[in-house]
């Protein structure tokens, strides 16, 4: 079985945003040169995600303001996190809700996706640089 690894880096200059990756997933999986396997892509901070959706910008205004109302940004002080003098106790749980990681199985070469199925980077606590890991197990 072959392996492949690549890192994607992020500098979302807004605290929040959705960026879709799956052209830069469909090209590391084209490096890879695996027809057949698994491919990982996982957030490798605790305050960004990774996920499958939709490519709609109406969806990812729905994201936003439902995340929102899960776990607020403000007040920062109704997190006990955020005593330790960081302001991003929010941003963790919205990465808990949106999840680490997704798993798309390969099949020929390509990405084996569901229709409208997209991979998105989930920023929650932009302005700094983070990465996203791209592993491909299979023949």
């Amino acid at each position: 079985m072959k392996s492949y690894r690549k890192e994607l880096w992020f500098n979302v200059p807004a605290r929040r945003g959705f960026i879709n990756i799956t052209a830069q997933v469909e090209e590391a999986l084209s490096e890879s040169q695996i027809k057949e396997g698994l491919c990982l892509v996982n957030a490798m901070h605790i305050t960004a995600s990774v996920f499958i959706n939709d490519d709609e910008s109406g969806l990812h205004d729905d994201y936003e303001k439902w995340l929102e109302r899960l776990a607020p940004h403000e007040p920062i002080k109704q997190y006990q996190h955020n005593n330790t003098g960081e302001d991003n106790a929010d941003a963790h749980m919205k990465r808990q809700v949106m999840g680490r990681e997704v798993v798309v199985a390969v099949t020929n070469g390509e990405l084996d996706f569901g229709p409208w199925e997209q991979i998105f980077y989930g920023e929650f606590d932009g302005r700094r640089r983070k990465r996203v890991l791209i592993k491909i197990i299979g023949e």
